[in-house]
């Protein structure tokens, strides 16, 4: 079993920048994606990002345009780049280790909170 640890969550302004990063305990390289997710209170959780293991990245039309997801193998780790931030993107993000396309079962980070707020 993968531990996942988020980090680069914080306070920033509207309009503003984040990294979000994702590390992984063991290697990613053979799951089938990585995901990341958001939830913001009294919402369900919503999925945000995926970059699949060939590195095909895939976006929520919220977040079309202003975040990035990217994958480093070598260091076990996923990024999330977020910009022109508003505070609706204001939630706890949470990373996702996909192990199978076909069940959906997977792994979860416990989460990084983002506020976006002036």
């Amino acid at each position: 079993q993968v531990q996942l640890v988020e980090s680069g969550g914080g306070l920033v302004q509207p309009g503003g920048s984040l990294r979000l990063s994702c590390a992984a305990s063991a290697s990613i390289a053979s799951y089938a994606a990585m995901r990341w997710y958001r939830q913001a209170p009294g919402k369900g959780r919503e999925l945000v990002a995926t970059i699949t293991g060939g590195g095909l990245p895939n976006y929520a039309d919220s977040v079309k345009g202003r975040f990035a997801i990217s994958r480093d193998n070598a260091k076990n780790t996923v990024y999330l780049q977020m910009n022109s931030l508003k505070p609706e993107d204001s939630a706890v993000y949470y990373c996702y280790a996909l192990i199978s396309l076909f069940t959906g079962n997977g792994f979860w980070g416990q989460g990084t909170q983002v506020t976006v707020s002036a």
